[in-house]
């Protein structure tokens, strides 16, 4: 059955979650800050919202896919967010990475406004967007969750209902802390390979089948070889994906040396002027001179 979507963050991800959306028969209402951010969806089917407030007015279910924490307390919350303006019994899906905090808190506000909001953070990259095809992370209430499942589908195939509200976010970090040190992992392993006078195409032959698999060493190691640094995820998004998780972690009391040391390394990146390419850019640090 098709529902009445909100749909506001049109990134490099959002963009193909929105159009996956309306290519299983949705009717999408979008908004973001920059209208011709949202040209190609508006020519592809979706209907443009001209604020928060009257697409959350207009929507049945609204998800959110923005940048920071701060840009999604901006949404939702306050006189003209999504949560003053939705209609009563509308699904709330966050599926930005963002603090778990902030999304029990979220959830705990628009309970009170008989709403139901989910966390939903998403792995996979622009690929995995473009493909309809995202790990989803979901933190809700069971009669919430499956609910809303239909509609997660249609962007995504490995869909777990994590717990109650911030547990998809939790899973997120989790996710985080595996690849930031598994990032650190795959630039060493193709600047080796280089330096040994190797062919790193072959050398992916060999390796990403074995016990060294990775998605980050199948997706992103053939970009570092092609110095293709476009950006699936960007780098100023991984470093604050990589600061909650951190904050996260030494509220629960734990040592992550490994999360310590790939924020270090990714923030160097940024200085040189690598926040805008992708993560698959760590690979420079590792071949400067």
């Amino acid at each position: 059955m098709s529902k009445t979507i909100g749909f506001i963050g049109t990134g490099v991800m959002g963009r193909s979650m929105a159009q996956n959306l309306i290519n299983h028969g949705h009717e999408v209402h979008v908004y973001t800050r920059t209208k011709e951010k949202a040209a190609d969806l508006l020519n592809n089917g979706a209907i443009w919202a001209e604020s928060i407030a009257e697409l959350a007015k207009k929507a049945e279910m609204i998800i959110t896919i923005v940048g920071y924490p701060s840009d999604v307390e901006k949404v939702y919350l306050g006189k003209n967010g999504i949560i003053e303006n939705a209609q009563s019994g509308s699904y709330l899906i966050d599926m930005t990475t963002s603090d778990p905090l902030l999304a029990e808190k979220i959830h705990q506000i628009a309970k009170g406004k008989q709403l139901h909001a989910l966390d939903a953070p998403v792995s996979g990259g622009d690929i995995g967007a473009r493909n309809g095809k995202l790990s989803i992370m979901v933190g809700a209430a069971d009669e919430a969750f499956h609910a809303v499942l239909p509609v997660l589908e249609c962007m995504g195939e490995n869909i777990v209902h994590q717990g109650p509200a911030g547990a998809g976010q939790h899973t997120k970090m989790a996710n985080q802390i595996t690849i930031a040190s598994n990032m650190i992992g795959v630039s060493e392993a193709i600047t080796y390979a280089k330096k040994a006078g190797l062919d790193p195409v072959r050398v992916l032959k060999s390796i990403t089948s074995g016990a060294a698999g990775s998605w980050s060493l199948s997706n992103l190691a053939p970009r570092m070889i092609k110095q293709d640094y476009a950006p699936g995820f960007y780098v100023k998004h991984f470093i604050k994906d990589m600061k909650i998780a951190l904050q996260s972690a030494k509220n629960m009391g734990l040592n992550t040396p490994g999360l310590d040391l790939s924020l270090k390394l990714y923030e160097e990146l940024a200085e040189n002027g690598e926040e805008d390419s992708g993560t698959q850019a760590l690979i420079k640090w590792f071949e400067q001179e």
